[in-house]
């Protein structure tokens, strides 16, 4: 059997409201023959009369009322999910789900996701942090943030900012009776923070200069998975730390902490936001790209393009590094 479309069922409760055929007709914008043609299908769809009708009244028979009775909240639970998919397309509202490694989402935190809900409250943001790269469409994403070289290529990326460093710090006071490793392989004469990757695996440090690459599996009295874990024991002065340059940015600043080899860390590709082509996207969902755009020329409007996903892009395997240690 032939199934019944949602047309035929605002016709009758249109017909049962308005209490004449010519009345509901004009509501709904149809001539009267199509909606009594519309009302007949149904009938002969279902099996049964839904309308007593003469040339002077309409009313429902019995089983039309059972049959009203039922559709009726049907049909306003239909309109009102309707209605709520149409106003997530003109004001923000409803739910992000970003997908990002833990280091790039401190990086964005402030100066994008929080901007964005102090903009849009409305919008509820769920930001899943985590090392491993996800299928952000398989997994139910909307956006994922990645360094532009682990893009996919099937996707639309922006960057989010400047090139990223790594960078090697201490405290003050560790460095106070200590001579400064000039050279990545002056580390091993002192204790650092080791560091564990999310597959279990100890990362080893990574340098570049001049063409050279140098890798460094230092020693130490602790090793840690976690980066604000490592910030708080090289803040007490336990070891030298390795971080993503923007999780000790302020510390530098403030002069807690010192940071040493700074010509052994060369820039690496920025941060992207990527998400992959849709038609239709959410008032939220466009809102939040258009921030994401605003928020990186504000940061560096020469930020590495999109292209330094090509693999020939140099410094690709320290970039590539990156990621794996984030």
């Amino acid at each position: 059997m032939a199934r019944s479309g949602l047309i035929e069922l605002e016709a009758i409760l249109a017909i049962v409201h308005r209490g004449s055929f010519r009345a509901a007709a004009v509501d709904l914008g149809m001539s009267s023959t199509a909606l009594s043609n519309a009302v007949a299908k149904l009938e002969r769809q279902i099996g049964v009369r839904l309308f007593n009708r003469t040339t002077r009244s309409v009313s429902l028979t019995d089983a039309g009322r059972t049959f009203v009775g039922q559709i009726g909240p049907a049909v306003e639970s239909i309109h009102d999910a309707m209605n709520m998919a149409r106003s997530q397309q003109e004001t923000p509202s409803g739910t992000l789900r970003i997908n990002s490694f833990a280091t790039a989402a401190r990086e964005i935190l402030g100066p994008l996701v929080l901007e964005f809900l102090r903009r849009h409250p409305k919008v509820h943001i769920d930001l899943v942090t985590e090392g491993r790269l996800v299928d952000v469409v398989a997994e139910g994403f909307d956006l994922g943030i990645r360094t532009a070289e682990l893009v996919p290529i099937d996707t639309i990326a922006i960057p989010l900012g400047p090139a990223r460093r790594f960078a090697v710090v201490a405290s003050p006071d560790f460095l106070r009776d200590r001579e400064t490793p000039r050279m990545p392989h002056d580390l091993l004469a002192h204790p650092c923070l080791r560091i564990r990757l999310p597959n279990g695996a100890l990362y080893r440090w990574h340098f570049e200069k001049d063409g050279q690459a140098v890798q460094i599996e230092v020693q130490g009295p602790i090793t840690l998975d976690e980066a604000s874990l490592s910030r708080i024991a090289v803040l007490d002065g336990i070891g030298i730390g390795f971080f993503m340059e923007a999780d000790i940015r302020d510390d530098v600043a403030s002069g807690r902490l010192v940071q040493i080899l700074e010509d052994w860390t060369p820039p690496l590709a920025p941060l992207c936001l990527y998400y992959p082509s849709r038609r239709n996207p959410s008032a939220a969902f466009r809102a939040f790209i258009d921030l994401a755009r605003d928020v990186a020329a504000a940061r560096n409007a020469e930020a590495i393009p999109v292209a330094a996903r090509n693999p020939r892009t140099p410094r690709k395997r320290a970039a590539s590094t990156a990621q794996r240690k984030e």
